[in-house]
């Protein structure tokens, strides 16, 4: 069982920066690969990054690259997304996951709201 919880979004002006992080709970949280996910109105539930739970190789969608960071803290439990140039199109609500490595997502948070405003 793991329980995540997000935090740090809010509203940005376009150009701007923001830091997201997600909490976990349970005792084996290095075990677990972890991600990133937002969803968008009117829009499917897309990727924007994937740390692994070894090695900490990162993973980003390409409309990320460049501009968010994805990192982790195992003696924390805790996961964290660093947003820069933020662009409107940035704006949904942003799900942390975690899942074991070669398998799929098993837990989500509950999301937190990041609004670009232009």
């Amino acid at each position: 069982q793991v329980q995540l919880v997000e935090s740090g979004g809010g509203l940005v002006q376009a150009g701007g920066s923001l830091r997201l992080s997600c909490a976990a709970s349970g005792r084996t949280f290095s075990s677990y690969r972890m991600g990133w996910f937002r969803q968008a109105p009117g829009k499917e539930r897309e990727f924007v990054a994937h740390i692994t739970s070894s090695s900490s190789n990162t993973y980003y969608a390409d409309s990320v690259k460049g501009r968010f960071t994805i990192s982790r803290d195992n003696a924390k439990n805790t996961v964290a997304l660093q947003m820069k140039s933020l662009k409107p199109e940035d704006t949904a609500v942003y799900y942390c996951a975690a899942g074991f490595p070669g398998n799929g997502w098993r837990y989500w948070g509950q999301g937190t709201q990041v609004t670009v405003s232009s």
